[in-house]
């Protein structure tokens, strides 16, 4: 920390260049002192390498810390979306169970409906076929019974129609319900992805 001078070759030095003795003589100490409160300053701003070394360990001990903080918050986290995970698969598998019951019950009841048209279709025919054997001498009533069965086919195919556009609708909303579900769950993994990133 200390300055160290040759005050008599600098007195010299002054003195080929014109100064007096005693000029050299008290401008030489006052350079000194000048000198040595300027080192001063500079080794007040100054750091050790013992200082240095001191808070660079610092420094790694809280990086540490805050390492092993984010490790154990990063651990619970995924815990967390694990687990609000298993809900959301728990709620998707139970969505599903009950579109397919759905979708079951609404064919089962398209069916008895169908087949009970087809028995009243039958007995109508048969209805139909025995009066047209006990009437056939009159031309009217074949031609009205005939009229009948058109109407009665008509009937059943408007109604077979009918319950076909209702399954078509039942089956497209069980389709929106179900894509709009998954969307749902994917939009909130997604979410808990981005959100784990």
């Amino acid at each position: 920390r200390k300055l160290f001078i040759d005050t008599h070759a600098l007195v010299c030095l002054l003195e080929e260049n014109g100064f007096t003795t005693e000029q050299s003589e008290v401008i030489v100490p006052a350079l000194v002192k000048i000198m040595n409160n300027n080192l001063d300053m500079i080794y007040k701003d100054m750091v050790t390498k013992v200082q240095q070394e001191i808070a660079l360990q610092q420094v790694m001990s809280h990086i540490g810390g805050v390492k092993k903080d984010m490790i154990i918050l990063e651990k619970s986290e995924f815990s967390a979306l694990l687990s609000e995970n298993e809900k959301i698969k728990l709620e998707l598998q139970q969505v599903k169970k009950q579109v397919t019951d759905e979708v079951t019950k609404v064919r089962a009841d398209n069916k008895l409906n169908l087949n009970l048209e087809k028995s009243r279709a039958k007995e109508l025919v048969s209805f139909a076929t025995v009066q047209i054997t006990s009437f056939c001498c009159f031309d009217f009533q074949h031609a009205q019974q005939d009229r009948a069965l058109t109407q009665t086919d008509r009937k059943i195919d408007t109604e077979v129609a009918d319950l076909k556009t209702m399954l078509e609708s039942h089956k497209l909303d069980h389709i929106k319900y179900l894509a709009g579900s998954i969307f749902t769950c994917l939009t909130v993994a997604l979410g808990f992805y981005r959100l784990w990133i």
